[in-house]
């Protein structure tokens, strides 16, 4: 029988609230409103067992993180709430030392950076298998993977796409080589899954037909404005940034497949897991209804709105029918 482990927890709660002050960031409330079962079944003998539920500290993944929370509670178990951690290989330690028994993680992310693949797997389906089988090794288990993919993408505006009749990555090669013009990251510019392989992957090859003063370097978030401004007509965007709807954007298709999939999980102690198997049920239809398109809402109410990531992901929970109001 699985006990409570709140010393070792909190031990680890605190050094990452030393960690979120060190970073100028406001340490994650346990606050989430109050909740009664929908959809979302009591779990048999979750009473008294406890479920920490963890995130890393940007919107989506504190949205992801509320909703596990919800999520749990609903199925009878308590809760401590360990969302907000600043950085994912925190999160990551948190998960493989046992402090922590649930968080929403990337397939890409997992693969790429914890288990220290060169390349990732564009296939959806294929690269979240590869990531579960290693990951069972690790004491971790993954869920069923979510619809949203939070993988880099190339966006326009609506108005250009529709003029020039741009709906994948391909149809760039079309334009003029005035047209093809472009706003992403230092790191994207210079990675070795960024930039010019992209181009090369497109068959476009950079310094002739993208000429290197069509490339403009900015800050990630200042990206989506300058693509909106028409400082460029292309951005490197991340595919469910709540900015893509609020400023009425168009991301083009990786039709080539290029970028390695990043389909968000949820991710379980094993071990809980094992006392708890119909837990994994209890996230399943959660993650099936996370699309993109729903992730890019969600992430707009806060980004744009300003909302509390805890509000937005319980009436999500509530229109879905997952969770009622008690």
């Amino acid at each position: 029988m699985r006990t409570s482990r709140a010393a070792g927890g909190a031990l680890l709660l605190s050094c990452a609230g030393l960690l979120l002050t060190g970073c100028g960031l406001e340490p994650s409330t346990a606050y989430v409103p109050d909740a009664a079962p929908g959809s979302i079944r009591p779990v048999e003998g979750a009473e008294g067992t406890e479920v920490r539920v963890t995130s890393k500290n940007f919107t989506e993944q504190l949205i992801l993180g509320k909703i596990g929370v919800l999520a749990v509670q609903a199925a009878g178990f308590e809760t401590e709430d360990i969302t907000n951690v600043p950085g994912s290989q925190p999160v990551r330690e948190l998960m493989l030392s046992g402090d922590a028994d649930l968080t929403f993680e990337y397939t890409g992310t997992a693969w790429l950076t914890y288990l220290g693949r060169a390349e990732g797997i564009p296939d959806q389906q294929e690269q979240w298998r590869a990531v579960y089988e290693e990951d069972l090794g690790n004491g971790l288990t993954w869920g069923a993977p979510a619809a949203l993919n939070n993988t880099y993408a190339m966006a326009v505006r609506s108005e250009y796409a529709e003029a020039n009749d741009l709906a994948t990555v391909s149809d760039i090669a079309d334009l003029p080589v005035a047209e093809r013009t472009f706003c992403v990251e230092s790191e994207f510019n210079s990675r070795s899954d960024g930039m010019t392989p992209l181009l090369a992957h497109y068959g476009l090859d950079r310094g002739s037909e993208v000429p290197e003063g069509n490339i403009g370097i900015y800050d990630t978030g200042a990206i989506y404005s300058a693509t909106d401004d028409g400082e460029c007509n292309f951005g490197e965007v991340f595919s469910t940034d709540g900015r893509i709807p609020a400023l009425d954007l168009t991301v083009l298709e990786d039709d080539r497949q290029f970028f390695p999939a990043y389909n968000a999980a949820p991710v379980f102690s094993t071990e809980l897991l094992d006392e708890f198997p119909a837990l994994e049920q209890v996230l399943e239809p959660i993650a099936a209804a996370l699309t993109d398109d729903v992730m890019q809402e969600l992430n707009r109410q806060v980004d744009v709105e300003g909302r509390d990531p805890a509000d937005v992901a319980y009436e999500w929970m509530i229109s879905e029918g997952f969770i009622v109001e008690p």
